[in-house]
């Protein structure tokens, strides 16, 4: 069994950020992934919006945090935290390798975006499939683009995009809208929002390098550069659904990122949060760092 000071789930720009600031304060720190490091920054083709970047791939971004966390001491394993327990004071996680004894944890595995599933979806992410619009939004300037979703986050989206794009097709398999009522009312409002309901997305087509259209069932064909999607995130916790307390499957925290177990810190999209950014995982990690921090020299 290995042991360390702090554990951290997940490498992405939460989990990095709480690594590197954990480590940096003097803390054996083991961060883990099943994966690469970067987490949905390896998606990502470019981020201009992240401080002191003016334009860069997730994945430079992703490779700068880590060789920033690893300069400090961070021992990245790749292994998948499968669940864990509380040892007395300590954590024990069981991972796919050996088990890692912590006095702290912080969980920051991070949630994928729910996919449509469609033809062309995977082969045009980053290429004008999008599930970010403040992220990606501002390439699509003067253009027409497609949004597919019927929540808040969709309506939200929506209305941001329409101040930017030419036109805005808002795309909802059914015939009425979840968001709230003040956010529909906007949408309907809005000239350039043109709302087809009731009906499923068939392909997101392209020409191999960018998206040119999109089908719906029906056999209607949108002209658009862009399709941003969605349909909500499915939040990394599986293997702690019955550790933490959790709200719609994403953890609970307070502005500390504190949990509901002593010790145990979420940071980054897989808690509970209004907004879901690089900058913004990368302030949780840095906070929940501090507050695993605090918990220990209480021990």
């Amino acid at each position: 069994m290995r042991e360390c000071d702090i554990l951290v789930v997940g490498c992405g720009p939460a989990g990095l950020s709480a690594a590197q600031y954990a480590s940096r304060a003097g803390y054996s720190v083991i961060a883990t992934d099943a994966l690469a490091p970067g987490g949905q920054m390896l998606y990502i083709d470019e981020i201009e919006n992240y401080p002191g970047e003016e334009k860069t791939s997730g994945y430079a971004l992703s490779e700068k945090m880590e060789k920033q966390a690893v300069s400090f001491g961070v021992d990245i394993a790749y292994s998948e935290v499968t669940s864990i327990e509380k040892d007395g004071k300590l954590f024990i996680a069981h991972t796919s390798d050996d088990d890692i004894k912590a006095k702290s944890v912080i969980w920051a595995a991070g949630a994928r975006h729910r996919e449509l599933g469609c033809n062309g979806e995977k082969e045009y992410q980053g290429k004008g499939v999008s599930y970010c619009a403040t992220c990606d939004g501002p390439f699509f300037k003067g253009r027409d683009v497609v949004v597919v979703g019927g929540g808040d986050t969709a309506l939200t989206d929506a209305l941001y995009l329409s101040k930017l794009c030419s036109s805005v097709t808002l795309v909802h398999r059914r015939t009425e809208f979840r968001a709230q009522k003040v956010l529909q009312d906007r949408v309907r409002a809005k000239d350039n929002i043109k709302l087809e309901l009731g009906k499923n997305v068939q392909s997101i087509n392209g020409n191999g390098k960018n998206v040119e259209s999109v089908t719906l069932t029906d056999g209607t064909e949108i002209k658009a550069s862009a399709a941003f999607i969605f349909v909500g995130i499915i939040p990394n916790t599986e293997a702690i659904r019955d550790f933490a307390e959790m709200e719609n499957g994403f953890i609970k925290t307070d502005s500390s990122m504190r949990t509901s177990i002593g010790g145990f810190f979420a940071a980054g999209d897989v808690r509970t949060t209004p907004f879901r950014q690089v900058v913004t995982a990368a302030s949780d990690g840095a906070i929940a760092a501090h507050s695993a921090d605090e918990w220990i020299q209480n021990l």
